[in-house]
């Protein structure tokens, strides 16, 4: 199967980019397509509605999204809600509008999210975010998701004994869910 893994995450030191890093090759060990792409290498413009579509990167990301049969979002949490990233990307490549030619590209995607954050009482802090890629977008939201700490790391990149679990059960409900989801033959579109 083919998987997005996206970093939103601008921190030089971004652990859910650790995270990304580690789902990506978990999947790939395992013999999926794996696109990986990491904002702070594959920058994206500020959301404007108007040029942003016409940046190099809009298209990459807006196909990679389009073409996986899941996909797993690596998100920061600051102050009890996502980085502006994670915004960002979802603007971008999930705007729709007939007359310039746009859909979507988050319609009906399988999402897992890699959360990092700072305390351990925020680990909900995706769920609006998240409600909204499923109401707007009609994506099945993964159930398991990480939500990591710096006190579930064991070093720079290497996860404790609970994280690399929960990342290693993540991974695999993630390809579980999107085998079961692909080759549906609808493609939702905006309702009102």
């Amino acid at each position: 199967m083919k998987f997005a893994v996206i970093s939103t995450s601008l921190d030089p030191e971004s652990r859910s980019a650790w995270l990304c890093n580690l789902a990506a090759r978990g999947l790939r060990e395992a013999g999926h397509t794996v696109t990986h792409l990491d904002l702070r290498q594959t920058p994206l413009p500020p959301f404007d509605n108007a040029t942003c579509y016409a940046h190099p990167n809009a298209e990459l990301y807006h196909r990679t999204i389009a073409q996986a049969d899941g996909v797993l979002l690596g998100v920061p949490v600051y102050n009890w809600g996502l980085g502006s990233g994670a915004r960002t990307l979802v603007e971008l490549t999930g705007s729709s509008d007939t007359e310039r030619n746009l859909h979507g590209a988050w319609f009906d995607q399988p999402v897992t999210f890699l959360v990092s954050g700072g305390l351990d009482h925020g680990y909900l802090s995706h769920g609006a975010f998240a409600s909204g890629l499923m109401y707007d977008f009609r994506c099945v939201i993964n159930p398991h998701f990480v939500y990591a700490t710096s006190a579930h790391w064991d070093a720079p990149e290497v996860p404790g004994e609970w994280l690399a679990e929960r990342l290693s059960r993540t991974v695999a409900r993630t390809v579980d869910l999107s085998d079961r989801l692909r080759g549906r033959d609808y493609q939702s579109v905006w309702e009102i």
